[in-house]
């Protein structure tokens, strides 16, 4: 009986062992992983892109995330631009103008799909012809000039103005003073996010605006924690 028990405690710690190897290896495949560059998935809801964006792993010197992975995801791209034009749909808009320097690819996306004109706002110091200042504080603190030439706004032209990001709208501002002060019309603001801040909430009351993040998402933006960094791993390129 002894021998008999001592062979089924061995048979059921085998089992056991196996039941863990099971639950372990189930654990695995069931965890998260980041999207990769290619997947699309069957439903595509409004931002579902927006998992495709990377954190920041370098530390407080850089901007908690980096958007522009999702510009890596051909499907994504694509539904970016269109749920940011979207609200604008229709509306007499003249002209796009992208801000220096992420927002040239929004830009000139949403512009060659409005089939409108692209114009660049600029870092101060980087066009060799006539400009127009505006100094302005960025998103780190940073105090900052910002230009743009003085032959491509008219009186009445209507501007839709396109960034990646709003974090303190500060950048934002100044670019709308910049078209404002030509005479132009600010038609309206696009960005992948505008967050909730004091900036953010000032050009969301001003300025008709859209940007890509659903409003039950809204809270991990502006705590600038999402979701799904938790199963984001450096590295993670096209397969």
């Amino acid at each position: 009986m002894m021998a008999d028990g001592s062979h089924m405690g061995r048979r059921s710690h085998e089992r056991l062992e196996r039941d863990l190897r099971k639950a372990s290896l189930s654990f695995v495949s069931a965890a998260p992983m980041p999207m990769d560059l290619k997947h699309v998935p069957s439903t595509r809801e409004r931002g579902w892109y927006l998992a495709l964006m990377a954190p920041n792993i370098k530390g407080p010197t850089y901007a908690w995330l980096d958007p522009s992975r999702l510009y890596c995801h051909q499907q994504g791209f694509q539904d970016c631009v269109e749920d940011l034009i979207q609200p604008f749909r229709g509306d007499p808009i003249d002209q796009v103008a992208g801000i220096d320097a992420m927002g040239f690819i929004l830009g000139s996306a949403i512009a060659n799909t409005l089939q409108k004109s692209f114009v660049a706002i600029r870092k101060a110091g980087h066009l060799c012809v006539e400009t127009l200042t505006q100094p302005y504080r960025d998103y780190s603190g940073r105090d900052k000039v910002m230009e743009m030439r003085t032959d491509a706004i008219t009186p009445g032209l209507r501007v839709l103005l396109v960034d990646q990001w709003v974090e303190t709208g500060g950048t934002m501002q100044a670019a709308a003073q910049l078209v404002e002060r030509q005479g132009g019309v600010v038609a309206g603001i696009a960005a992948i996010c505008i967050e909730d801040s004091e900036g953010g909430r000032w050009l969301k009351d001003r300025y008709k605006w859209s940007h890509c993040v659903p409003p039950h998402l809204m809270a991990q933006f502006n705590a600038h924690r999402l979701d799904s960094f938790k199963a984001f791993e450096p590295g993670q390129g096209l397969p």
